[in-house]
């Protein structure tokens, strides 16, 4: 017994040392931990369990016969997150660049089928250097399996996925199909055709971090969630994320512990609103007066920058925050708002997160470039999201609220549970001053003083619709509020909704205007 002991010491030795203290070196030397010191550092000490730590390849042609790969390349099993079940798997750089076979694949599947099983988030941890070559459609075959995992477990256990290399090629999908995708800066990135293929086809020269770094995934594709500086700042950025979400889509978000009175007035928040219905404001600075501790972790905070995203808590419940943003492009809808704010809708939606809309929007963002690039499509993605949604639907109209966007915004028609207004609230078809020239076109223009026939037409107009009254006679709005009362407001509706239950019609699902 003594050496089949040994025999397994020197075995697991082996695997743990990945591809070997020079590999090791230099993955230390690019600012990377290795594959296992990722997932320890994720996890609670001492918590970790490794599974099918003995796995091998099988594939013997094109030199593959002679190739060891401990581990496969891949490190899996299981662990606690602030003492919550997660799984997760880590490719191992070290061993043949972590790139992806059949059996590699296979272990990450277990991990993803067994994340379902228990219902607990499945942590995702790439760098890779892609599909193994050497195994051809052995190596797609993998790549398809976890891809029709992922969609199996979307809307039914969190699924993050963590980019701490390269991942490109078709690897790019698994994080394209789970919930977020976390990047490091500089040190990660994600694409289709590498730099060297897009130069040979297209004669295009670009560099990898300015082709699919984390800084262009995060500002301009929107295709990362969440950027960080470092891999110890994107580990504890992950654990944060975690804290808000429930392990499964049964359950609720886990309760946290705050000393932040749910009764609390928040008198700054009146002088947060400028005088001027133009003027730029900051909606954070709303956002961190209302909710627990003034804390709140914003989800794509570099992408669609005129509308917020943001989870945050109200008497230690996690909720989602849906803002729209004034300082930046006065707070309007376009393409890509509408597509952040919709797919964070969905996500809170299907894990049972309630949602908060805070509306200052002028309407949907006019022009060729927006038509063309199909924003009636995408902002119908707005309107069929908050229209699936059957969490609690909480919403308060800070100041504009026009048009289409007013019914976009979570507005009564589209099923909110309670609308709340403040003063400063003006909802209507359009901005005074266009509907002024519209409806009063004939008086203007047959004026003796038009300027000022205009500027009493658009006064009148302000008197009778720039107020959240009209609307709170038809009933479309609950209640208009003191900005100090908002956060009680909130906290009262949101404790009077958690018991909601709401059906939609029989159906297989719904056709999403994708």
């Amino acid at each position: 017994m003594e050496a089949k002991l040994k025999d397994l010491s020197d075995r697991r030795g082996k695997i743990t040392a990945g591809g070997g203290p020079k590999r090791v070196a230099a993955q230390h030397d690019k600012g990377k931990m290795t594959a296992r010191e990722r997932i320890e550092a994720f996890l609670d000490p001492g918590t970790f369990t490794e599974l099918d730590a003995f796995v091998e390849h099988r594939a013997t042609e094109l030199g593959m016969a002679d190739v060891e790969a401990p581990g496969e390349g891949v490190v899996i099993g299981y662990g606690t997150i602030a003492g919550r079940l997660v799984y997760l798997f880590a490719q191992d750089f070290t061993v043949i660049g972590g790139s992806l076979g059949e059996m590699h694949a296979a272990k990450i599947c277990k991990a993803m089928d067994m994340a379902m099983k228990v219902g607990c988030p499945c942590i995702g941890i790439n760098d890779s250097g892609g599909a193994r070559i050497q195994e051809g459609v052995d190596a797609l075959y993998g790549y398809g399996n976890i891809f029709y995992r992922n969609t199996l477990a979307s809307g039914v256990i969190p699924q993050i996925s963590v980019i701490m290399g390269p991942c490109a090629g078709g690897a790019v999908y698994s994080p394209a199909l789970t919930d977020f995708t976390v990047m490091v800066d500089k040190t990660s990135n994600m694409f289709i055709t590498g730099p060297q293929v897009i130069k040979a086809v297209t004669g295009e020269d670009v560099t990898a971090e300015a082709l699919g770094g984390a800084l262009v995934h995060s500002e301009v594709s929107g295709c990362a969630s969440l950027m960080f500086a470092d891999e110890r700042a994107t580990i504890e950025g992950v654990k944060k994320l975690l804290s808000y979400l429930p392990s499964n889509n049964i359950e609720d978000a886990p309760l946290a512990a705050t000393g932040d009175d749910v009764a609390r007035a928040c008198p700054g928040l009146a002088a947060v609103i400028p005088d001027s219905p133009n003027k730029p404001y900051d909606i954070r600075d709303v956002i961190s007066q209302v909710f627990d501790d003034g804390d709140y972790f914003e989800v794509q905070p570099l992408y669609a920058k005129n509308i917020v995203t943001c989870f945050a808590r109200l008497g230690g419940r996690s909720v989602g925050v849906i803002a729209n943003q004034p300082k930046v492009m006065a707070g309007v809808l376009d393409i890509n708002a509408s597509d952040k704010a919709s797919r964070f809708i969905r996500f809170c939606d299907s894990f049972n997160i309630p949602l908060v809309t805070l509306a200052d929007t002028a309407g949907y963002l006019p022009g060729v470039g927006q038509e063309h690039g199909g924003v009636i499509r995408h902002g119908a993605k707005l309107l069929y999201a908050y229209s699936e949604a059957t969490v609690p639907k909480l919403t308060v109209i800070v100041r504009k609220d026009y048009g289409g966007a007013y019914i976009a915004m979570c507005s009564k028609h589209l099923g909110a549970d309670q609308v709340l207004a403040w003063p400063s609230a003006e909802i209507a078809v359009m901005g005074p001053d266009g509907a002024a020239n519209i409806i009063f076109k004939k008086e203007i223009d047959e004026a003796s003083d038009p300027a000022q026939a205009r500027k009493d037409k658009i006064q009148e107009y302000k008197d009778s619709f720039a107020n959240p009254y009209k609307a709170a006679a038809r009933g479309y709005v609950d209640d208009v509020i003191d900005p100090s009362a908002t956060r009680a407001r909130l906290a009262s509706a949101l404790t009077m909704l958690l018991g909601k239950r709401e059906s939609r019609p029989a159906k297989k699902h719904g056709n999403t205007p994708v």
